[in-house]
């Protein structure tokens, strides 16, 4: 029997899904290798085929089905299984997921059962795979989640999920999968809905706990910056297929596909140092202040208990202070939690501030404060101020077509015949670079990008002054994040917009910003130029921030010091 140091061997893989009787192929011949202590980035684009692929490793890629191809599974003792030939459910491919092969998922709020605490969830999956008592497994799942280092792993195991943060949750998540020691282990998008510090001990703690069980990690990502980080080798995929494989120093230097240039270029822009500005280059073309915060206030307050009632009050918001110019781009960066998304919804009448002002300086002049109630309505000023959120997916009505979406704020206002209404819909397509025969297709026919195009549409109807935009190229991958950020850009030009942009990527709003603004606990603790923040931070915490951002050269990491 010849040895080999592989652990898996893809062969010629495609996957097909059956559209209108007929089976389209949605990954295409795939063919890779993973070596033994190996971690292989498969990066792409939303589409790409690189979640189809894993997911046929593990074989829960239903309704996708193999059509073609192997996948070749090798054990310590040089014994093969064809994964492919299995039956998804039967007992001998049960046993091989979980205990052989894990996967950690991208969320895991919809990984993990909300009704069952995380312990059992945990002692499930080692009582299913290893011969051990209650007890033991109990005790076995405790060590997993001091392994994956949750404080108190003790009491954690009687936890339910929601009680969790994120990080915390996809903690738990890596404790699960690994509960069993596998020899491989596949996270798909792991850390992608994470702020940056987040991001960067989720990937820490994956490449330690790779080098104690010696296993092998497939990490599925559309970060640059990550496969920078972590990656022995890479795979690129693009509409199904593997256009590149190598060496992480050889693909990042000398990148043998287009494909594969037009990620790193994208991925180049947003480098948290050097001359790349593009927000923080000219000064505003009208430098009036458009709107001045001055010590906003707000806290939470939750009543529990039914016969005795109990207030708990959360201060999210801290005399929070700031002021942005006509023409000018703030940005809004911050862990999760340090109040971004809070003081943004207050700014709009979605949240109510207990003390302070925002004063806004309006077309015509006038002065309003947007704390004060239905500020937006009374005064007219939600033609002015539109907001374009983070997830697309979840922000445009699933019933209603693209032209009802972009209308519905023209056709609310009443002052416009049909007509015109349509023919400004068909500009506002123009504008944001999608055809007009889309007008008649309803949003889950686009992909994240299209859908946010269309958030931005909807948002530009009523010609606005400000834009407020919540974390809205997050779900993006590189390359369409660069495209969404750079029609940004030339609406700002054409339509004198200003921008107030949250998100929790530094090197993205640096791109973007004139200035940061940095939160943390309620507080704005440091606002300067962007060049200022990201090259000469003040405060420790922003430090922090700027540090947990991932490098772009696999050479000279950032976050993970090469091996």
């Amino acid at each position: 029997m010849t040895m080999t140091n592989n652990v898996l061997e893809v062969s010629n893989l495609s996957v097909g899904f059956d559209l209108h009787h007929a089976s389209i192929d949605v990954v295409k011949k795939v063919s890779f290798n993973l070596e033994r202590g190996e971690t292989l980035c498969v990066v792409g684009e939303s589409g790409s085929g690189k979640s189809v692929t894993a997911r046929a490793l593990m074989r829960i890629a239903k309704p996708g089905k193999i059509t073609s191809g192997s996948i070749r599974l090798y054990g310590e003792a040089g014994d093969v299984t064809d994964i492919s030939k299995l039956d998804d459910m039967s007992a001998e491919m049960r046993a091989i997921r979980g205990d052989r092969i894990g996967m950690v998922f991208q969320e895991p709020m919809s990984s993990l059962s909300p009704v069952h605490t995380i312990g059992d969830q945990i002692i499930e999956a080692i009582l299913l795979h290893r011969d051990m008592t209650p007890e033991q497994a109990r005790q076995e799942a405790i060590e997993s989640l001091r392994r994956v280092q949750i404080p108190n792993p003790e009491n954690a195991m009687d936890k339910y999920s929601f009680e969790f943060s994120g990080g915390m949750r996809q903690r738990a998540m890596i404790a699960m999968a690994l509960s069993c020691e596998p020899e491989v282990l596949i996270a798909d998008e792991p850390t992608t809905a994470l702020d940056v510090t987040t991001q960067a001990e989720i990937l820490r703690l994956i490449k330690r706990l790779q080098r104690e069980l010696g296993m092998s990690v497939i990490f599925i990502t559309h970060d640059m910056g990550v496969v920078a980080e972590i990656a022995d080798r890479v795979a690129v995929m693009y509409h199904g297929e593997l256009v590149e494989l190598g060496p992480v120093s050889e693909v990042f230097h000398r990148p043998q596909a287009d494909y594969t240039r037009h990620l790193i270029g994208a991925s180049s822009k947003f480098r948290i140092i050097g001359d790349h500005d593009r927000g923080g280059t000219l000064p505003p073309q009208h430098p009036d202040t458009l709107l001045d915060v001055k010590d906003l206030d707000l806290t939470f307050r939750k009543t529990t208990g039914f016969l005795f009632k109990k207030t708990q009050q959360f201060h999210a918001l801290k005399k929070v202070s700031f002021s942005l110019l006509h023409g000018e781009n703030l940005g809004i960066v911050g862990e999760s939690g340090s109040g971004k998304t809070t003081l943004v919804r207050a700014l709009v009448g979605l949240l109510t501030a207990d003390s302070g002002s925002a004063i806004y300086t309006s077309k015509d002049g006038r002065q309003f404060d947007l704390l004060q109630p239905n500020a937006l309505r009374n005064a007219g000023l939600n033609r002015e101020i539109r907001m374009v959120f983070q997830d697309p997916f979840s922000s445009l009505n699933p019933r209603m077509t693209v032209e009802q979406i972009i209308a519905e704020p023209l056709i609310l206002e009443g002052r416009q015949p049909k007509k015109e209404i349509r023919e400004k819909v068909a500009h506002l397509l123009d504008r944001v670079g999608l055809p007009q025969n889309v007008m008649s297709r309803y949003p889950h026919a686009f992909s994240g990008g299209q859908r946010q195009r269309i958030s931005i549409a909807r948002a530009l109807a009523v010609d606005p002054r400000l834009i407020i935009a919540d974390e809205a190229t997050s779900a993006l991958d590189g390359s369409i994040r660069s495209q969404i950020l750079d029609l940004m850009f030339d609406l700002q030009s054409e339509l004198g917009l200003s921008y107030i942009f949250v998100g929790h990527d530094l090197g993205v709003v640096r791109y973007f910003c004139d200035r940061i603004a940095v939160m943390h606990k309620g507080n704005l603790v440091e606002i300067g130029t962007a060049a200022d923040v990201c090259q000469k931070p003040q405060r420790d915490y922003t430090q922090k921030l700027i540090s947990a951002v991932p490098g772009n050269d696999p050479d000279h990491r950032r976050l993970i010091a090469a091996e």
